[in-house]
């Protein structure tokens, strides 16, 4: 192809270094970002005569205007400047995961006295070890459940020095044996830390071992009550153990990568596998991605999911050979502190995880192209019943929540192309309404959304995309009420309905401007569906808003009545112990070195009091 006489001087030019190349547009526009062992090779690769280009890459190059290079002191350095910034500007033509969360994880500070497992979104070199990452959210909740449930480890937030005046209920249902009273020495609450770890580690045969030996010898000792808790200890690890085992010999951890290909779509599934056991698992999913090749995806998939404060397992197991497998190799093991490989098993039990995630990943791509399809149909029943040009793409819903009047708030949340869009969530504090008027307080928040320059406090929604339909919960009162509002700020125009369920039964129904009558929907259509995920998303994003409010509010109120603690020291004493329950438990000592005098102790305690 032609290109410029400034292109084809900066191809003259470029360096013979490794590092990272921009490729821009004739607007400046950031169209891919790449690496390099050596710039100048790699980047006139793209425009020789003759290169046999997928057609993504011809597209690419056709638009290139102009580029850019950043050199590095060597190809490490590149990888991880290049996933930085891919990260960052999210160019067009890159592979980018649309995901920017920190998965949890769970912590163990096994250097302290008393070891308390904490949820942790950020892994540092502190001393303690990190279990996870658990995705999604329930399998974190359903480990901690089963933990709690089967080893009697502390976990609350005080100070444990075993001088405390009473045990708290934890120790009374068994659930903690009362370190903080002196009632468990160190050394036996560290064999409880020590059966956590064997059982978060899969070390599940030394665990069992160790408590099957336990519940012997307490029978043989006549223990009876000691030897029945240990056996219903031993029977809930096993049946967990079953369910979560996977078939394999080694206890090594792991992330298995499957790619899955369904026309032009693909699926890339990651499993996440600890000590032998399936943890959790992450998905994605890239509707146009025929172009790339299975290399390009994991190893794109790879450097950025990586690329956060994470630590990576021992072995990724990827299925196809990666040409930067030694580099990113070694881009890991200096992540993790120690060695890690990258391994494209071709046979045994390896191999077999690896069709696992591929099988997760077909079944992905089916679910995602399913859930495309139904909102196609969706765009297209609302765009009949709205008589819109064409199917809506961006649906933006609102939703109100108090109690009494107190604390009111509204909440509006996004849906564009097929998924709710959490970037663009806004949550409103009502401020020109008191009472219970839901009314009012809908005709503010459409009103403050539409026209943010009537409140400085509002601009944080100047930059969102306007919405191709507006839904409001509730019927004609409310719909009456966000209609008001945008004629206010001269935006009637936009195409507006309300939701809401008929008295007496569960029928949906639609409320239109300018008709009185609403519209009963089918309960399977597809509209029917995504209008109440919505809506049902709108309400809940507004009644936890409101909930948080709310518990502040209870607290400074509790708080409000101790003569000696204003503002200021109220909300250094929250951060410090956590919660009101938190404070109300600590010891004399431990609310005089927070800073308070034996008077402001006395009145606290009075206040707290239950």
């Amino acid at each position: 192809m032609a290109v410029s006489s400034d292109l084809q001087s900066k191809l003259d030019h470029l360096p013979q270094n490794s590092g990272v190349y921009l490729f821009k547009n004739a607007q400046g526009e950031l169209l891919y970002i790449g690496k390099a062992s050596v710039l100048a090779d790699r980047v006139r690769s793209y425009f020789q005569k003759g290169s046999d280009h997928s057609p993504k890459t011809s597209l690419l190059v056709s638009q290139i205007a102009d580029i850019e290079t950043m050199v590095t002191r060597s190809e490490l350095e590149a990888l991880i400047l290049e996933s930085n910034l891919v990260k960052r500007h999210k160019p067009r033509f890159n592979i980018v995961l649309r995901d920017d969360k920190q998965y949890p994880y769970l912590r163990l500070p096994i250097k302290d006295d008393f070891p308390r497992l904490s949820i942790v979104r950020r892994v540092q070199k502190d001393g303690a070890l990190y279990y996870g990452p658990y995705t999604p959210a329930n399998a974190l909740r359903e480990t901690l459940k089963i933990i709690k449930h089967v080893f009697p480890l502390a976990t609350c937030t005080i100070d444990i020095d075993g001088t405390a005046e009473r045990a708290c209920i934890e120790f009374e249902i068994k659930r903690c044996m009362a370190p903080c009273t002196g009632h468990q020495s160190k050394e036996d609450y560290h064999l409880i830390v020590k059966q956590v770890r064997q059982f978060l580690e899969g070390r599940d045969h030394e665990l069992l071992d160790t408590l099957r030996s336990k519940m012997e010898s307490a029978a043989e000792r006549e223990e009876f009550e000691e030897a029945a808790r240990l056996r219903d200890r031993l029977f809930k690890i096993q049946r967990m153990l079953e369910k979560q085992r996977i078939t394999q010999t080694s206890a090594t951890d792991q992330d298995v990568i499957g790619l899955a290909r369904q026309g032009s779509a693909v699926d890339l599934q990651i499993l996440f596998v600890r000590g032998g056991l399936l943890i959790g698992r992450k998905d994605f999913f890239w509707p146009q991605s025929a172009d790339t090749s299975d290399p390009e995806l994991v190893r794109s998939a790879i450097e950025q999911f990586y690329n956060k404060d994470g630590q990576p397992p021992r072995e990724v197991l990827v299925p196809t050979e990666l040409e930067d497998a030694a580099l990113l190799q070694q881009w890991l093991s200096e992540k993790r502190g120690e060695s890690v490989r990258v391994l494209s098993p071709e046979r045994g039990a390896k191999h077999q995880l690896v069709l696992l995630a591929e099988e997760n990943a077909a079944a992905a791509a089916a679910d995602h192209l399913r859930d495309e399809e139904l909102d196609r149909q969706a765009g297209e029943e609302l765009k009949r019943l709205l008589r819109l040009d064409q199917a809506p793409r961006r649906i933006e819903g609102f939703d109100i929540s108090n109690t009494m009047g107190h604390q009111s708030v509204a909440s509006m949340v996004v849906w564009e192309a097929g998924q709710m869009k959490k970037s663009d969530y806004r949550r409103f504090m009502i401020q020109t309404v008191e009472g219970a008027n839901d009314f009012a307080s809908m005709k503010e928040v459409v009103m403050r959304r539409y026209a943010p320059s009537l409140d400085n406090s509002d601009r944080h929604t100047e930059d969102l995309a306007m919405p191709d339909v507006i839904l409001i919960d509730g019927g004609l009162g409310q719909l009456g009420a966000a209609l008001e509002g945008l004629k206010e700020v001269g935006h009637q125009g936009l195409p507006i309905l309300g939701l809401a369920k008929a008295r007496g039964n569960k029928e949906e129904r639609v409320f239109l401007a300018g008709r009185k009558n609403p519209i009963t929907l089918t309960a399977t259509a597809p509209a029917t569906h995504l209008l109440q995920r919505i809506r049902d998303e709108a309400h809940r994003f507004a009644v936890t808003y409101h909930r948080k409010l709310r518990g502040k509010a209870l607290v400074s109120s509790q708080l409000d009545q101790v003569i000696g603690i204003g503002a200021i020291r109220r909300n250094r004493l929250l951060n410090q112990f956590g919660s009101l329950d938190q404070l109300a438990s600590a010891s004399d000592d431990a609310l005089q070195e927070a800073g308070l005098s034996a008077e402001i102790v006395l009145n606290l305690r009075k206040a707290l009091k239950p």
